[in-house]
This record gives C-alpha cells, sequence and structure tokens, in this order.
C-alpha cells in the first residue's frame, strides 16, 4: 500500500504540472468548464485507482463521476479520449451463476458502458435527422469484419495447447463485446464529431493526455520504477508486462499497459500535435510539447513507433501545397535531428537498438519477426479465405521463452485467423476513411488551408498506424486508436460534405 502511495504522488504532481503548463495551449481548442471538469475527474479516478484495493471499489466509485462527467461534457469523444488510458489494463471476470463468468470488465470496457453507449443510443434515436447516423460503408466492412470474429472460434494461446471448446454462450458473447469494444468506439466517433471543434477539442484532450504519459515514461525509465504496475498486480493478482528492460535500460510503460503500446500513442499524439501546433503562438511552447512527446517515445524504447512517428511527420510534411518542397526540408530537418541526437547522451541509447544504423541490442527480436513472417505466409497460403482458428498447433517452434507465440504483425495475426476475407475487411475498413479523409484534404486545400492540415494530420496518423501495424500485436492502444482514428477521419470527410452541423442534429447528439 505505501508503494502505491508513493506511486499516486509521483503521479499526480507530474499530472498536475502538465494540466496547468498546459492550460493555456489548451484554452485554444476546449473550454474552460470542460477543460477543469476533465482535469478533476481524470484526478479523482486516478486517486481512486491507487487507493482501490478491489477493483469493484474502483467500479463503484468510478461509475456515478462518469457518468456525471459524460452527461456535462460538451464533447464525450474528447472525455473518452482522455480516460482511456487513465489506469493500465487489467481484465477481471464478472462472476454469475450458473456459468464461470459472463464477461471480462476493464477500464476500456466501462468507459464504452458509462459514455460511449448512451451516446451511441442518443445518436441512434437521432437517426431520422442525422443522415450520418445512418450505416455507411464503412459500417459494412467492419460489420462484416466483426461477423468474422463472431462466426470463428480463436482458440487462445495456452500451454500444452489446451483446447477450449466453442458454445453458444460464448458466440453471444463475441458478438456482444464486438459491439462494445469495436463498433461502439467507431460509431460514436465517426457520428459525435459533428463540428470541426469536436475533433479539434477530441484530438488536443488526446494529446493532453500523452503528454502526461510522456513525463510519467520519463520517470519511470530515469527512476527504473513502473509507477503504475502495482494497480493490475492488486486487483488481478498478476502483472505479465512489468519491467522490460532493452540493453539494460527499462522500457517505460506508463499507464498504457506496455512500452509498445505507450510508444504507439505517443506517435500518434505527435501526430495530432502537428495540427494542433499551427493554432499555437509561442514557439517555445511548441518546441516544448515536441520535445516532451518524443522524450516519452525514447522512454518507451521502441522502434516500431519511433519509425511511425517519423513516418507520420514525413506523410503531413508531404500533403498540401508545396508538397514536394515540404518533403525534402522534413527530410532535412530529420537529419539534422539525427545527426544532434547522435552526439547527445541519447546517441548511444537510440542507435543500439536500430539495426539499419548497426545496432546489435535485441537483434534476436528481428530475427523472430522474420521467422514469423515467412511461417505466417506458409499458413494462409493453406487456408487463404477464411483461415485456420487452429493455427497455434501448427507455431509450436515459434513458442518464446515467455510461454507464447507472440504474433507480433496484426495483418499476419488476422490472415492467419481470418483469412484474405478477414484481411480485406479489415484494411478495406481504414482505408476507406483515409481516402474520404485525403480526397477531403486535397478538395479544402485552397479554400480552407486550416481544415486541409487538420486532415493532413488525420491521415497521417492512419498511414502511421497502417505502418506500425507491421511490428504490434492487435490490443490495448493500438486497438482502441484503430477505431478512434477511423472514426475521425469519417467525421472529417462527413464535415467536407457538410461544412456546417445543423443545430438540430447537433442537439440531438447531445454534443453542444
Amino acid at each position: 500500500m505505501l508503494q502505491g502511495l508513493k506511486s499516486l504522488i509521483a503521479v499526480l504532481v507530474l499530472a498536475l504540472v502538465i494540466f496547468r503548463l498546459a492550460k493555456p495551449i489548451a484554452m485554444h481548442f476546449t473550454s474552460q468548464a470542460d477543460f477543469s471538469r476533465r482535469r478533476n475527474v481524470w484526478i479523482a479516478l486516478t486517486a481512486i485507482a491507487f487507493l482501490s484495493p478491489s477493483f469493484w471499489l474502483f467500479v463503484a466509485l468510478a461509475i456515478p463521476v462518469l457518468i456525471w462527467a459524460r452527461r456535462r461534457d460538451s464533447n464525450p469523444v474528447a472525455l473518452y479520449l482522455l480516460l482511456l488510458h487513465v489506469v493500465p489494463q487489467g481484465l477481471v471476470p464478472i462472476p454469475v451463476v450458473g456459468i464461470n463468468e459472463l464477461i471480462d470488465l476493464d477500464n476500456y470496457r466501462l468507459l464504452s458502458f458509462c459514455i460511449l453507449i448512451p451516446v451511441a443510443l442518443r445518436l441512434r434515436r437521432a437517426q431520422n435527422s442525422t443522415p450520418i447516423a445512418r450505416l455507411q460503408a464503412m459500417d459494412y466492412f467492419l460489420l462484416a469484419f466483426g461477423a468474422l470474429q463472431v462466426i470463428f472460434y480463436v482458440r487462445p494461446d495456452l500451454p500444452n495447447q489446451v483446447m477450449l471448446p466453442d458454445s453458444l454462450t460464448n458466440v453471444l458473447r463475441r458478438g456482444f463485446l464486438f459491439l462494445v469494444d469495436a463498433y461502439a468506439a467507431y460509431f460514436v466517433v465517426s457520428r459525435g464529431c459533428a463540428k470541426r471543434e469536436h475533433i479539434v477539442d477530441a484530438m488536443a484532450t488526446f494529446c493532453l493526455a500523452c503528454a502526461i504519459m510522456a513525463a510519467v515514461a520519463m520517470l519511470e525509465t530515469a527512476r527504473h520504477w513502473l509507477l503504475y504496475a502495482d494497480i493490475p498486480l492488486r486487483w488481478t493478482g498478476f502483472y505479465n508486462r512489468a519491467y522490460l528492460e532493452r540493453g539494460g535500460v527499462l522500457r517505460a510503460q506508463a499507464s498504457a499497459g506496455h512500452a509498445l503500446a505507450l510508444g504507439y500513442l505517443l506517435a500518434i499524439g505527435f501526430g495530432f500535435w502537428l495540427y494542433l501546433q499551427t493554432q499555437v503562438a509561442s514557439k517555445r511552447l511548441r518546441i516544448a510539447v515536441t520535445g516532451l512527446l518524443w522524450l516519452g517515445l525514447v522512454a518507451a524504447y521502441s522502434r516500431g513507433p519511433w519509425i511511425g512517428a517519423v513516418a507520420i511527420y514525413l506523410v503531413f510534411m508531404s500533403i498540401g501545397r508545396g508538397g514536394v518542397t515540404r518533403i525534402f526540408k522534413a527530410a532535412a530537418a530529420i537529419a539534422v535531428v539525427l545527426v544532434a541526437v547522435s552526439f547527445s547522451p541519447l546517441g548511444d541509447r537510440i542507435f543500439r537498438v536500430l539495426p539499419f544504423f548497426g545496432g546489435s541490442v535485441n537483434v534476436e527480436t528481428v530475427t523472430y519477426r522474420q521467422q514469423l513472417a515467412a511461417r505466417s505466409w506458409e499458413l494462409i497460403q493453406e487456408h487463404p479465405f477464411f483461415g485456420d482458428q487452429f493455427v497455434y498447433l501448427h507455431m509450436e517452434d515459434l513458442r518464446q521463452g515467455e510461454g507464447i507465440i507472440d504474433l507480433v504483425n496484426i495483418y499476419a495475426e488476422i490472415a492467419l485467423f481470418y483469412g484474405l476475407v478477414g484481411l480485406f475487411f479489415f484494411v478495406g475498413f481504414i482505408l476507406l476513411s483515409c481516402m474520404r479523409a485525403y480526397r477531403a484534404v486535397r478538395q479544402a486545400a485552397l479554400s480552407d488551408p486550416d481544415f486541409s492540415r487538420l486532415g493532413a494530420s488525420l491521415v497521417a496518423c492512419i498511414v502511421g498506424t497502417l505502418l506500425m501495424f507491421f511490428d504490434a500485436s492487435f490490443m490495448l492502444g493500438y486497438e482502441k486508436m484503430f477505431y478512434v482514428l477511423a472514426g475521425l477521419g469519417a467525421a472529417y470527410a462527413a464535415l467536407a460534405t457538410r461544412p456546417v452541423a445543423s443545430p438540430e442534429s447537433a442537439c440531438a447528439s447531445g454534443l453542444t
């Protein structure tokens, strides 16, 4: 308990400093009332989480706070993004008489039940007056991918090849959880962000959450101390992701649940900041926030997100007027930064884990990914259309020392279990969002440069996400932000054809 109290004090001190310093920036995008309320809710839930001996006590105290905040917030999507990683994931089963468990509950699903689903129901009731509430092509792609997840039961990767049987209860559970975990997030973000201000507010609030995680990450690496590790350990009895090291350096996790997930979230936060900083006059503040996010990325010590963040920057700079000139300037800026970093104390830490710079630290993980890619392609060719839900049986030689077969390639993971049909629906879903947003960016380049830059940020983050999916698993922040980014892209594209939301639709959604 004493360790948890020390961690709480450290987190709150860092968070209060970030909230205080970020307030002048946030006021460009968020109302005073929303900022203060969200800050207080974040602090309250953080304190409750660190002090609660039981997950169920946290749930009992968090539910009324979340409902109260959602009802008063002018943009529940922004509230959701701020609280998405207020605590790390820790799945706790809901026991029910007659069956082993109903569903597992964690912070993600708690936010879905308390924020997303009530807003989604309100939006559905307003379907007649809000055309975007009706099903679109992206909805059909996502629902088709969800149908495959419901129909095909993927056996979990358990030791000794234990094959758990499927049942009607499991089928119903999978369908329900797909709506709760995936479709609710996409539906609310794509329909709830009915104005440009909603999208910008959501991006700024997520960036604020990333700034807090970056500050925590820096302290974790500097002090070799994972501040949030005690929470899932106390609530679930185990925490198998604690204290990952690379080259003798602790890989920070903050509240993201894993160093790789933290790096991805900060890369997306950086992508959002590329647009948001254009609204900030102070050059010092622009540099400070950029530096904070990148120091957090370094603390996460994850190669994939580093490459993803650079790709996001290059894509953002290449979109719009003068793209060719801008991309050369961006490449030159990256080269200058790399040279400067190479002479800094961080230089050796960064370059020794990058194989294309001659780094040799953890090079075995690169070899493992190459073996995984080769084996996955062999197995996909055996069951190309709908995959093989027993594929773990054929990958035993790839089982790691941790006792798991680590499918660190989301495309391979989906194609193995759901085939190329599943991969088509999965990738097609977000590519539709990306292409529509890109089309809107090009159309607005001359008439509304600011709106064009906003879309360029979203397109860059989607492209960066698709790149980072080659080196990740579909879980934690990767999974949640996949649906959020697709929703933001869809909302942005809708604004290009409907620049001003009607008062009736805005009031019906409960977002004004």
